[in-house]
């Protein structure tokens, strides 16, 4: 049934341009960062001379968190849209698949894309490296963990933007909250690190990054498990 139900999603957003919206993601922030490196080039590879590689993905990382947030929230509500826009909840409902399933089958949906973005960003940081001339000696650990592990410690935001976005039609809410989580975390690494905005940044007081990640998916979660109660609950129109 899961499968079914998997398949039918991946058909409905073959022409919405999410696709796009992932490349264009990444990407974005890659590009920023290219041009930020090669117009001060001298400058950055003179501070950094210690660890150039390290400075590319760490600055690459900084950037990619607002985008993070912001993708989530975009993405989640496109894949939501989709019912909302065509008044289909309650034709999709009357199919013979439970609403647990459709809401697990969305956010499996909304993750996995997230991880094709993460794995793009991954790729962008050694192109962007190699391009400035940094070598091959790739910190492939750091690497790794920079561009995949945000989004293991953004679980709780995937959580609450497919909650919102499944169970309200008006997509202005979740997409403003969106946009609010992208401005905050801007200050995310001002607070204290049981601040789920933190999380994002991967650090924390013991220098590790897995103690950002762990509560990230514990807290995300907690949060899929009531917005999935709630959306068994609600009646759909």
């Amino acid at each position: 049934m899961m499968r079914g139900v998997m398949a039918s999603e991946w058909l409905k957003i073959r022409r919405k341009g999410i696709w796009l919206l992932i490349a264009l993601g990444p990407l974005g922030v890659v590009g920023l960062q290219a041009l930020n490196f090669f117009l001060r080039y001298d400058y950055l590879t003179k501070r950094y001379a210690d660890d150039l590689w390290g400075a590319v993905i760490g600055n690459v990382h900084q950037l990619s968190v607002p985008t993070l947030l912001m993708g989530i929230a975009i993405v989640a509500s496109m894949i939501a849209g989709i019912e909302h826009q065509t008044n289909a909840w309650k034709q999709t409902l009357a199919l013979p698949v439970s609403k647990w399933c459709v809401f697990a089958c969305k956010f499996t949906l909304l993750c996995t894309l997230l991880v094709c973005a993460c794995t793009l960003l991954a790729a962008g940081t050694v192109v962007l490296g190699i391009a400035l001339g940094y070598g091959t000696d790739i910190p492939l650990v750091t690497l790794l963990v920079k561009s995949y592990l945000p989004f293991l410690a953004a679980m709780p935001f995937a959580a609450l933007q497919t909650w919102l976005s499944i169970t309200i039609k008006n997509q202005a809410i979740p997409l403003t909250t969106g946009v609010l989580f992208s401005v905050l975390c801007l200050f995310g690494t001002a607070v204290g690190d049981w601040v789920p905005l933190k999380w994002l940044y991967l650090e924390n007081q013991w220098n590790e990054p897995f103690y950002s990640a762990g509560p990230g998916l514990l807290l995300g979660l907690v949060i899929y498990v009531i917005g999935l109660i709630h959306f068994i609950r609600k009646d759909v129109s």
